[in-house]
């Protein structure tokens, strides 16, 4: 009884089983299509993500136990930066750039016109022609001069410089000879005025200006010389305040001034920056002149850029000769 319930048993299995191998076969075909789509489509539920290998870090350098070759390497990929900006005005100067401009005009302006007029002038005139009418413009200065020593509280120069003024005015025939600085009166011209001055009870120079018609100047200076320049025809009147004479003089004593100035012109025009060199010499003038006011000698020979100090050129000057650097009379110490 046993053995028949058995093999009935098993015959049953064997047909179920025949029964449910189409259904076992689709499933596996559909896991098979599944795995192949995986890789286009997205991972599937449960796959294990990919595995990155992460970047093994340097061994470490004991500074110690450095090597030059390792410092070497490490200055290749050094890269230094660099800060680049405009150059800064020079101090005394803040508006060099325009004075610089301006500077240049009027060198465009004084080569094309004022130059060969100048030339004319030096060939056309006698020297001692042209060095008695700038006798005779820097002794109506002497007023001013004596003035300004006064306010300095220098009664010994003051007294020297009307000395000067009445033997030149007279012996001198109105001062187109000077007559004062040869012997036996040692009298030498001396370069002073309000802006001294100022210079000598401590007002600084101000800020540098090249002006059309004025040339270097600062605002110290442009204001003394104004108001020197007013002192004469408002203290002594007819003729030096009527246009007749002021126009006339004034255009005579600057020909004769830029004519005597010419050979330093052109040295200076030969220089790498003739707008810087020719603001160092006048600065040095100024500084040297308010020195000698406090009896002090200038540290190095001053090159006289305007005023009697530049030499009346003569026939016999060699033309192109490089200005000499003197020790000019207003540059010399002052003792009372």
């Amino acid at each position: 009884m046993l053995l028949p319930a058995v093999v009935a048993g098993m015959m049953m299995m064997g047909a179920r089983a025949e029964a449910d191998a189409p259904l076992l076969a689709m499933a596996a075909a559909d896991e098979v299509m599944q795995g192949d789509e995986a890789p286009a489509g997205g991972s599937t539920t449960g796959a294990a993500p990919p595995v990155v290998a992460e970047p093994t870090p340097p061994p470490a350098v004991n500074p110690a136990n450095a090597s030059p070759t390792d410092d070497a390497v490490q200055d290749e990929t050094v890269q230094d930066i660099v800060v680049t900006g405009e150059k800064g005005a020079p101090p005394g100067d803040p508006l060099e750039q325009l004075n610089a401009k301006s500077f240049e005009a009027v060198q465009s302006v004084d080569k094309a016109v004022v130059e060969p007029v100048a030339k004319a002038y030096n060939k056309g005139l006698p020297r001692p022609v042209r060095t008695g009418l700038r006798n005779f413009f820097s002794n109506l200065g002497e007023p001013v001069v004596f003035a300004a020593y006064l306010l300095q509280l220098k009664p010994g120069k003051a007294a020297e410089t009307a000395g000067r003024f009445g033997v030149n005015s007279t012996l001198g025939f109105l001062g187109l000879f000077d007559v004062a600085k040869r012997k036996p009166f040692h009298l030498p011209h001396r370069n002073n005025g309000l802006a001294n001055t100022l210079g000598y009870y401590g007002v600084g120079p101000g800020p540098y200006m090249y002006l059309p018609v004025v040339g270097p100047t600062t605002l110290r200076d442009i204001v003394g010389d104004t108001v020197d320049k007013m002192i004469l025809p408002l203290s002594v009147g007819k003729p030096f305040n009527k246009p007749a004479y002021v126009i006339p003089a004034t255009l005579l004593n600057q020909l004769g001034e830029r004519a005597a100035f010419d050979e330093t012109i052109q040295d200076l025009r030969s220089q790498d920056d003739p707008y810087a060199a020719y603001r160092e010499l006048y600065l040095k003038q100024r500084q040297a002149e308010i020195d000698a006011l406090h009896g002090r000698a200038p540290a190095e020979p001053v090159v006289p850029v305007y005023g009697p100090g530049i030499k009346t050129p003569g026939k016999g000057d060699v033309r192109g000769t490089a200005p000499q650097a003197v020790a000019p009379d207003a540059a010399a110490p002052e003792t009372d």
